[in-house]
């Protein structure tokens, strides 16, 4: 996901401006046509464009200097459908790399896609880029540090994660289910690094169809990441190191600088727990000067259970989707009041003053149709339906 800050009319700032602290407002922005989550979000200018995941080949488009018009219906996706998929902009193309799903509707399980796919912003077309993803890139974070390359970061092993899906797809859980079980314990009971997920920064030209490798991350790789842009600069918060399994990590990457990585302080534990698990898939951005998270899944008790040796960490826990907002001013984080429900595995753009949010995943496993717009006041979040 790729967010990127553009300049705004008055009418959008000042619409963009939030009345209360945790105000409510009316209808301010557009709903989605449907729900979409773990799709594609990608920003051209004032254009946000959300689809796919959940949504199928479906392509919507919000003019943010013209809601009025609400989402449009743009050409559908020319590839198979596919959920995780990474997305981001050079110029006035967006490209799609990756994500899990069926090549045909009749196949017996998912793979990890390697394609590449373009959509052109003013003609409104897809097309197929030929080439193909070096390392597998469901999961992957992804942003443009000077509009002439996208540079990756984590994604699932195509290899491992296409087997596991395969053999647990095509095993007959009720009629062989201790076969089953053990497909299940053998995948999710691996140590971090045995998933052998990409802990590599990669490169990718559009202009030259050239893949390079920027070197390795020092941190443990991992998937469901939010992250954030500003110029060259990305600021990657937190998602999962194993499956179930998430870090609080945050830390920054500065492309371009021969000591490119630093950490920053972990979010927080929430007020509740005392204990922060990490999130996948939170919705992120910049209020005002400050950077906020929002949301995010993951598997309350799977931390305590993984420090204590149990390798399956979040077997027998919930998949929890969470409702807090986390702000980080200056360098440290404090939370803030909640969003109206648990959400993860949405889209977040820059909008005026605030952080717009669309679509994702409810704690009853629904897709979202919602759509908030989330501004930091100086002491709390105010949002804005």
């Amino acid at each position: 996901m790729t967010i990127k800050h553009f300049a705004v009319s008055a009418p959008l700032l000042a619409a963009s401006l939030v009345l209360s602290q945790t105000a409510l407002a009316s209808e301010q922005w557009p709903d989605l046509p449907v729900g979409v989550k773990s799709g594609i979000g990608a920003q051209v200018g004032s254009q946000v464009y959300v689809g796919l995941g959940s949504a199928g080949t479906d392509f919507y488009m919000l003019d943010l200097e013209n809601l009025q018009l609400g989402w449009q219906k743009k050409a559908d996706f020319a590839g198979p459908g596919r959920s995780g998929a990474t997305a981001s902009v050079i110029g006035e193309s967006i490209y799609v790399f990756g994500g899990s799903g069926k090549e045909k509707a009749s196949d017996a399980a998912p793979i990890l896609f390697d394609t590449v796919y373009r959509y052109d912003v003013s003609s409104d077309t897809w097309s197929q880029a030929n080439t193909q993803t070096p390392v597998g890139l469901l999961g992957a974070a992804s942003y443009s540090p000077d509009g002439e390359q996208v540079v990756f970061f984590g994604g699932y092993n195509k290899a491992y994660f296409d087997t596991y899906l395969h053999d647990v797809m095509t095993t007959d859980k009720k009629a062989q289910p201790q076969a089953w079980q053990k497909i299940v314990d053998d995948y999710m009971g691996m140590k971090p690094l045995d998933y052998k997920w990409n802990r590599h920064v990669i490169s990718y030209q559009p202009k030259t169809g050239q893949w390079s490798d920027l070197g390795q991350s020092p941190y443990l790789p991992n998937c469901g990441s939010a992250l954030v842009a500003d110029g060259g600069s990305a600021m990657l918060i937190s998602g999962e190191i194993k499956p179930g399994l998430r870090t609080a990590e945050v830390k920054q990457y500065q492309f371009g600088a021969e000591q490119p990585w630093l950490s920053q302080h972990a979010l927080p534990a929430p007020n509740k727990s005392g204990v922060q698990e990490g999130v996948a898939g939170a919705f992120a951005g910049k209020s005002n000067g400050a950077l906020i998270v929002a949301g995010g899944a993951n598997f309350h008790g799977a931390k305590a259970a993984f420090e204590s040796g149990k390798l399956f960490a979040h077997n027998g826990f919930g998949k929890a989707f969470n409702p807090e907002i986390y702000v980080q001013q200056n360098g440290l984080w404090q939370q803030a009041n909640n969003l109206p429900e648990g959400l993860a595995y949405g889209s977040s753009f820059a909008a005026g003053q605030g952080v717009l949010i669309a679509g994702g995943e409810k704690s009853d496993r629904s897709a979202s149709k919602k759509v908030y717009l989330l501004a930091w006041d100086g002491s709390s979040v105010g949002i804005e339906d």
